[in-house]
């Protein structure tokens, strides 16, 4: 659905008196718990939002919700900024680490804090290997044009950046199935093999276990872009990941970045890519 039109922006403008600030700070309420702190947070923005319509709910989407951990906006025609990560890239074993995070308010400082902390490389960093990377990135590309449309993208040692125009598939449902596709078939794609950990059924009881090569974190941070500037800074802070990590000295470097793909003008300029086997 290659150019369908982009719902009014202004349907999907807060009216910051019930929803907040620009930040995403809620207006200032003294919940017990986080749990109703972000059920609350999450009402207020649903009722500062349109509604959706039968159709869209029959699609899925689900508007403002939570799911215990983080608010989530799911609406159709909207460009949004998503960060999904490794399981053991915050590990609980270095809670003291990440923890405080945590307790920051405002929403953009807050998610800014954590991926700094990601940048770390904390865990094993599957997304290292070049087989694993090279099928996250194709993965993503995969409906590119077809189900929504993929404006910038980073595959990170241990989580994944990507800027999305979500046409009709709830971003949920999209980060689901790329983190399943990813899973399933990131075994056959490593270039570098380990030792097994999990037991498969009709191997010897003294087989070791086989353990999955990788393991996503069930959450993932999403931020709809509300502008066009909004939309070019996103695309920055996405491309010039690698380098502010120190993995290499210019975006164009990283071998899985849509910095590689850009033109003289900034335009993405994507070649025929190889698709996954699905």
């Amino acid at each position: 659905m290659i150019g369908a039109p982009v719902s009014d922006p202004a349907r999907f403008k807060p009216d910051n008196r019930r929803a907040g600030s620009e930040t995403g700070a809620p207006t200032p309420v003294h919940p017990r718990n986080k749990r109703e702190y972000l059920r609350d947070l999450v009402a207020a923005k649903y009722k500062a939002f349109r509604p959706l319509t039968e159709e869209e709910r029959a699609l899925g989407f689900l508007g403002w919700h939570q799911r215990g951990y983080l608010p989530h906006c799911d609406y159709p025609w909207l460009t949004q900024f998503v960060t999904f990560r490794l399981a053991d890239s915050m590990p609980a074993t270095r809670r003291t680490e990440w923890d405080h995070f945590l307790k920051i308010e405002d929403v953009r400082d807050r998610r800014t804090k954590l991926e700094e902390y990601l940048d770390r490389g904390v865990g094993e960093c599957r997304l290292r290997n070049l087989g694993i990377a090279r099928l996250a990135e194709e993965t993503l590309l995969h409906f590119h044009n077809d189900r929504y449309e993929l404006l910038a993208w980073c595959v990170m040692p241990n989580h994944i950046h990507a800027l999305v125009h979500v046409w009709q598939t709830p971003l949920g449902q999209m980060i689901q199935s790329w983190k399943r596709f990813i899973a399933t078939n990131a075994e056959a794609a490593q270039t570098e093999r380990r030792s097994p950990t999990r037991r498969v059924s009709n191997e010897p009881i003294n087989t070791p276990a086989r353990r999955a090569v990788l393991q996503w974190e069930r959450e993932y941070w999403d931020t709809f872009m509300r502008d066009e500037e909004q939309e070019k800074k996103a695309v920055r802070y996405i491309e010039n990941n690698p380098v502010k990590a120190n993995l290499c000295r210019v975006p164009e470097q990283w071998e899985f970045s849509s910095a590689r793909f850009r033109d003289g003008y900034r335009r993405l300029v994507l070649p025929r890519m190889p698709n996954p086997t699905r």
